[in-house]
């Protein structure tokens, strides 16, 4: 087990129980508890968790939140979404990020890389290692910590359910950025209908990220696939890769494909 397979493995235990035991995780992740030690150590330095005595608490900021983002179904599945996306994103990339669980486990994840050591930094380069523009708060919060980051935050009307900023405010900033690649968190994806979510505020932002990305990214556990919402984001024919887990039907996968678009199964 890898490095980054093990750090997302403590904080999946961590989103479950609030607070990591060196001893417990060392068994649940099959390591040497002086392992174990280390990654919480460089987790948090990462401001990924809280450090005690003998194990770990979770991070204030990035758990205290509402009931949306503390539901922990699939969470297995979306943190191995979450890290095949950040495969998919280069160094300096400019990258949208809409709100969501998935697309949070995909900021989180893209922490990981850099705290990993995956890029070797050259000598006379000290920008950011990432751009995200985000209309999500909680996004925002665990990143602006981070100094290889740097974030941009769309302003707008906060949404209190999914700590969302929508509206024209919103609207106004993301017309004047282009981006590498926009991530898409969706509530709903149909091969006919296109890709969807429940509110029509957050729908019109997320098609303004689409739009303005040289490369779109869906990502979405299979639950979704098939499913309709209320509001249509855009069609799949903006959409140049979908993200999912391993539950996809080949069929399903199949029509995907077929509408030009790269599916990547985990």
């Amino acid at each position: 087990m890898s490095k980054q397979e093990r750090w997302s493995r403590l904080l999946e235990l961590l989103a479950v129980d609030g607070r990591l035991d060196v001893e417990e995780a060392a068994v649940s992740v099959a390591v040497s508890q002086a392992t174990i030690r280390r990654d919480l150590d460089e987790l948090a330095e990462q401001k990924l968790l809280v450090r005690t005595r003998g194990g770990a608490i979770a991070h204030g900021v990035s758990y205290e939140l509402p009931l949306r983002y503390k539901s922990s179904r699939r969470v297995s599945e979306k943190r191995r979404i979450a890290s095949a996306v950040a495969e998919l994103v280069g160094e300096g990339d400019v990258v949208g990020l809409n709100g969501g669980t998935t697309t949070t486990e995909v900021a989180r994840a893209l922490v990981l890389r850099t705290g990993g050591g995956v890029f070797e930094r050259a000598e006379n380069f000290s920008g950011p290692l990432y751009t995200v523009v985000t209309n999500a708060l909680n996004i925002a919060s665990e990143l602006a910590v981070r100094p290889q980051f740097k974030i941009v935050v769309t302003g707008g009307v906060a949404r209190t359910q999914t700590y969302e900023l929508v509206g024209p405010l919103a609207e106004g900033v993301l017309n004047q950025v282009v981006l590498d690649v926009a991530v898409l968190g969706v509530d709903g994806v149909d091969p006919q209908l296109g890709v969807m979510t429940h509110h029509e505020d957050e729908a019109g932002i997320s098609r303004l990220f689409a739009e303005r990305a040289r490369k779109v990214i869906l990502v979405t556990d299979s639950s979704k696939i098939g499913k309709s919402a209320f509001a249509r984001i855009c069609g799949l024919d903006r959409v140049d890769v979908l993200v999912t887990d391993s539950d996809l039907g080949a069929d399903a996968a199949a029509r995907f494909t077929d509408a030009g678009i790269e599916v990547i199964s985990v």
